[in-house]
């Protein structure tokens, strides 16, 4: 499984990022472009201890049971809920997102596994820096083939 720890994997997604450009269109869900590179913005400042979303109940019950399916292989299905305090609905300008994202995976990969937050994940409760580092991969790549790159 590929994982933002890893240089020659956070340099590949950084490549795909490259690719898109403010028209490209999603091949499925409602966020326009500029909203997904927000969404997966904010989704690494979780797992960089910058945002500390509650636990929802459902998570509380089942997120342990789960937990897996954040960084194993298979890809998620497609239009999956999402953590509600990361769901973008307002308009968001295409180079601040891209750059403002660039910036928070070249972070993250460079703190590396010590500087991973200990926070648990609010649907999937305590990830390793090892968990969080391929379920940061998954999700993005998830994201980027949304957007056929």
């Amino acid at each position: 499984m590929k994982n933002f720890f890893n240089q020659t994997d956070t340099m590949e997604i950084l490549s795909r990022i490259d690719k898109l450009s403010p028209n490209s269109r999603a091949q499925w869900g409602k966020m326009d472009v500029a909203q997904m590179l927000a969404h997966c913005s904010s989704f690494h400042d979780i797992a960089m201890g910058n945002t500390f979303p509650p636990r929802g109940w459902l998570g509380i019950f089942i997120g342990t049971f789960v937990k897996p399916m954040f960084y194993n292989d298979k890809p998620p299905a497609r239009n999956m809920s999402t953590i509600p305090t990361i769901m973008i609905v307002e308009e968001k300008e295409f180079e601040t997102e891209k750059v403002k994202l660039k910036q928070k995976i070249v972070t993250f990969q460079s703190n590396g596994p010590e500087k991973c937050t200990s926070h648990p994940h609010p649907f999937f409760g305590k990830l390793t820096p090892e968990q969080w580092g391929k379920g940061l991969y998954k999700h993005l790549d998830h994201h980027l083939n949304q957007f056929g790159v």
